[in-house]
């Protein structure tokens, strides 16, 4: 009988051991959300953080590159700049509090599942696919002195004479006009966002509160608004900043009549001085930064509360 030969090759190791193997995966385990975060990142650094170290730069600097002070100067002697403060701010405080009640109102009765509820959320979330100045656009045919408003209140006699709603004299007109288009365009992303959070709300957590005798009134204060009060600082938090810079559905209903910040940044820019522009742009990130510090100081969440 032939005895079997061994050779070199096959008493070698392996190249790769199962250690090796497993420390690799441990790594790669280990490394795999930075992974995926590193596009988002990339984007935000080449779309949004070079753009404001730019803004900086431009805000503070002269063209021959002196360091300088005159355009922050000439933003707060601006004209329109007290105006377009006001009216941002003003736009802000009136809109986002309708927003949320509107949206969590349309939360509570899509999470209610009511018959046709699924028909109200499609018909909730068409404005999310409708661009701002196309919304501003559709209430600016509502609102116009030949518009549908004044149709239907000169067919009805209530009054014979058209009103103009958008017109500056009528400054507390113009300012609803251009509130309710902007409640009606960005009430639907709140909305979504309130939807999410009512849906991870435990079904036990509801049915003890009714069999322990809370009212609807009480189970939504004490029960639902604050499981879902992260859902709500998100909320919050993206829809000042975006209304911040609201800018084309005044642009679109009021025109220069009503300036805001964002508008006044464009003008500036408009008429080629840059270094303005980028001054404005500064401000709204500045406002922007310090309003969402506030928030996140007055609406911090324990892991507790967020149910972990």
């Amino acid at each position: 009988m032939a005895t079997p030969q061994y050779t070199g090759d096959a008493l070698a190791p392996p190249l790769t051991s199962p250690l090796t193997n497993k420390t690799f995966a441990r790594r790669m385990e280990s490394a795999l959300p930075y992974l995926l975060l590193l596009p988002s990142m990339l984007f935000m650094l080449i779309f949004f953080a070079w753009p404001m170290v730019q803004a900086l730069i431009l805000s503070v600097r002269t063209p021959d590159g002196a360091w300088t002070m005159q355009y922050l100067e000439r933003m707060v002697r601006d004209v329109n700049f007290t105006d377009a403060l006001r009216n941002t701010f003003l736009i802000i405080l009136i809109a986002i509090p309708l927003q949320f009640a509107f949206a969590i109102a349309m939360g509570l009765l899509i999470q209610a599942k009511l018959k046709g509820s699924a028909l109200f959320l499609y018909f909730w979330t068409i404005p999310l696919a409708v661009s701002d100045l196309a919304a501003g656009l559709v209430w600016l045919a509502v609102f116009s002195d030949r518009g549908f408003l004044n149709s239907v209140l000169r067919t009805t006699g209530i009054m014979p004479i058209a009103f103009s709603w958008l017109s500056y004299e009528n400054y507390g007109t113009l300012l609803m006009a251009v509130v309710i288009a902007e409640v009606w365009r960005a009430t639907a992303i709140v909305m979504v966002i309130v939807v999410a959070g009512l849906q991870l709300i435990p079904d036990d957590y509801l049915e003890a509160a009714e069999v322990f005798g809370a009212t609807r009134w009480q189970r939504l204060w004490h029960v639902t608004l604050p499981m879902i009060r992260p859902s709500l600082q998100v909320a919050l938090i993206l829809r000042t900043i975006l209304a911040f810079q609201v800018f084309a559905v005044v642009i679109a209903l009021a025109g220069r009549a009503m300036p805001v910040l964002a508008s006044e940044a464009y003008n500036r820019y408009a008429e080629l001085n840059p270094n303005g522009a980028a001054v404005y742009a500064l401000l709204i990130l500045t406002i922007s930064l310090v309003t969402t510090g506030v928030y996140l100081r007055l609406l911090r969440t324990s892991e507790a509360e967020m149910g972990r």
